[in-house]
């Protein structure tokens, strides 16, 4: 009798997303717009990026803490944690005087994103195979898109027809709520030793799981090619990330609505064409993936700058859009192979504030640029950097075909039996899942 063909996403996981989704669409209902409120409430664009610099400060001292508890205590404990932090973190937006006093909300969204982040990508890794594995983050990529695609429209349509306060109300209240399921969820995995369904290894120390993954990174293979292509890209796309709504908004004449609504067409494109592209990554492999996407990102900035009728910045989203989905599922793939599950929460945390570190004057380079020479200027950057580390990704992004003698075997690694093991660890920063 023919075994019945097993589900890509277990009953537990589709739970874990729906909480995801709820949580993410009220944050995407901000984040396009955020910069525009920093902004209404007294900042000049300096300002602006002096914001953001200082609260780019507060994750790195987190972290590493979260990624440290995804791993020891479990990822939905830690994921409840960091989603209180969330939620509190409203309570600033809404009542806030001056853009001032948006910092501290700035510190605990950074809670929210240090303790959520590690733990979302390990949970996937988790309830997947290996031979699986870019299907399933695509799957859950394609499903998550929809807080892309809800979200900024909503967000758009409540600033510009009512207010910013009223936005940050509605967006709290749809974050408070994720956030108690996400606390119920942690509360009764407490009733299994097994936390999240999984044997865990026994619990490592804060110092040496820190001192076992630095080794990783610095140890000159795959890891290290990774830090320092994406450190690149990091640093590129924080100059321009909070300045684009400003641009669009001063310079290019957009209203609310039409600066929310390309960002959901960015989304909506990504969301189609996710599945798809997990399904390449399994069978071309992340490094084909990978390369293409950013190809494809490149094209698409090329577009938004050579453009400046309203059709053009649709068609730069789209293209864009295309280009993330090429990259999410593989990268996302590409860690879970390589990282042993014990370390992996740790790994994201590690890699995620080493890039910090390089990135954090970034938000305040790209305003100065902005003033001392033009406001398109520093939107070159990103396309420039995407070309050039092309043929770096080509040449250095192979996992090993043979598991390395010194690897965990495959079952200890978060891979289900008969899954093959890869040894070089490759550790990527994590999208901000709140």
């Amino acid at each position: 009798m023919t075994e019945p063909k097993q589900r890509l996403l277990s009953p537990r996981l589709m739970a874990f997303m729906g909480t995801a989704i709820l949580a993410n669409i009220g944050a995407m209902m901000v984040f396009p717009l955020e910069s525009l409120y920093v902004k209404e409430l007294g900042a000049t664009v300096r300002q602006v990026g002096l914001f953001y610099t200082i609260g780019a400060i507060a994750p790195l001292f987190l972290q590493l803490l979260g990624g440290w508890l995804s791993d020891s205590m479990g990822r939905l404990k830690a994921i409840a944690i960091g989603s209180v932090g969330g939620a509190l973190s409203y309570i600033f937006y809404i009542l806030a005087p001056s853009w001032i006093w948006l910092l501290p909300s700035s510190i605990l969204t950074a809670m929210a994103v240090a303790f959520v982040a590690p733990s979302y990508q390990s949970f996937i890794a988790e309830e997947s195979t290996e031979e699986t594995r870019g299907r399933v983050f695509g799957l859950t990529s394609t499903m998550f898109g929809v807080v892309g695609v809800i979200g900024p429209a909503i967000g758009s349509f409540l600033a510009q027809n009512y207010s910013f306060r009223s936005l940050y109300i509605i967006a709290g209240g749809l974050y408070t709520v994720a956030a108690v399921l996400r606390v119920l969820m942690a509360l009764q995995s407490r009733r299994s030793d097994t936390d999240d369904g999984h044997e865990r290894s026994a619990p490592v120390s804060f110092a040496a799981s820190a001192r076992a993954v630095f080794g990783l990174v610095t140890a000159g293979g795959l890891v290290t090619w990774i830090f320092i292509s994406d450190g690149v890209s990091d640093v590129a796309f924080s100059l321009t990330n909070r300045l684009m709504p400003i641009y669009l908004q001063d310079i290019a004449s957009l209203d609310l609505i039409k600066i929310g609504a390309l960002q959901s067409i960015s989304a909506i494109v990504a969301m189609v064409l996710m599945s798809p592209a997990g399904w390449l990554s399994d069978k071309k492999g992340e490094r084909v993936s990978l390369v293409a996407g950013f190809a494809t990102i490149a094209l698409g900035w090329f577009v938004f700058l050579r453009g400046g009728l309203y059709w053009h910045f649709i068609l730069s989203r789209v293209v864009v859009g295309i280009g993330w989905a090429l990259i999410d599922p593989a990268y996302s793939s590409l860690i879970s192979k390589a990282v042993p599950e014990k370390f992996r929460g740790m790994a994201f945390g590690l890699f995620s504030t080493s890039l910090g570190l390089i990135s954090l004057p970034a938000p305040w380079i790209g305003a100065r640029l902005w003033d001392a020479v033009s406001p398109v200027f520093p939107f070159y950057v990103p396309m420039v950097a995407m070309l050039a580390l092309l043929p770096l990704m080509w040449a250095k992004f192979k996992l090993p075909d043979q598991q390395d003698p010194g690897a965990e075997p495959a079952a200890k690694s978060g891979a289900k039996p008969g899954a093959k093991a890869h040894a070089d660890p490759a550790l990527l920063p994590v999208p901000a899942t709140d």
